[in-house]
C-alpha cells in the first residue's frame, strides 16, 4: 500500500509538473510571437531608412553635380549683372540642398543603426524563448517519461531542463 501511495504522489507531482510546465510555456510562447512581430517590423524600417538613405544620398549627389556644372557654365560664359546673380543664387540653393541631404542622410544612418541594435537586442531575446522552449520541451517528455517507468531519479533530470527552460523564458 505504500508503495502504492509512492507511485501516486510521484504522479500527482508529474502532472503538476507538467500543467505548471505548459502554462508557462504557453506565456512564453505568446511573448516570443510578440518578440518576433517587433523584429519583422523593425527589420522592415530598417530597410526602409537604408533606401531613404540612399535616396538622399542619390539626390545630394545630384544636387553637386549641378551646382558645379551651373558654376562652369557661368564662369565659361563670363556672365555679369542679374544673369550672374541669378546663376549665383541658384548655384547657393543648390549647395544649400547638398548641405541639407547631407545632414539628413547622417540623421537616417543613425537611426538605420539604432534600429539594427534593437533588432539584435531583440534577436537575443528570441533565441532565449526559442532555447526555452526546447528545454520546456524536453522536461515535459522526460516527465511522461518519468510518468511510464516510475523512476525518481529521472524526475530530477526533467526537473533539471524544466528549470532550466524556466529560467531562459523569464530571460526572454
Amino acid at each position: 500500500e505504500a508503495q502504492e501511495e509512492d507511485k501516486s504522489r510521484l504522479n500527482t507531482i508529474i502532472a503538476l509538473l507538467v500543467a505548471i510546465t505548459a502554462t508557462f510555456m504557453a506565456i512564453c510562447n505568446v511573448k516570443a510571437g510578440n518578440v518576433g512581430q517587433t523584429m519583422s517590423s523593425t527589420q522592415t524600417e530598417i530597410v526602409d531608412t537604408w533606401a531613404y538613405f540612399q535616396a538622399k544620398s542619390t539626390k545630394r549627389g545630384m544636387a553637386e553635380s549641378i551646382a558645379d556644372e551651373l558654376v562652369l557654365q557661368r564662369d565659361a560664359l563670363n556672365l555679369t549683372g542679374e544673369p550672374r546673380a541669378s546663376y549665383d543664387k541658384k548655384i547657393a540653393d543648390l549647395r544649400a540642398k547638398v548641405d541639407k541631404y547631407e545632414k539628413e542622410k547622417n540623421d537616417l544612418k543613425q537611426k538605420a543603426e539604432d534600429l539594427q541594435k534593437t533588432y539584435d537586442r531583440l534577436n537575443v531575446k528570441d533565441d532565449q524563448f526559442d532555447a526555452g522552449e526546447a528545454c520546456l520541451s524536453l522536461g515535459i517528455a522526460l516527465l511522461g517519461i518519468t510518468a511510464l517507468t516510475k523512476r525518481r531519479w529521472l524526475l530530477i533530470v526533467a526537473a533539471v531542463a524544466v528549470g532550466f527552460g524556466f529560467l531562459l523564458g523569464i530571460a526572454g
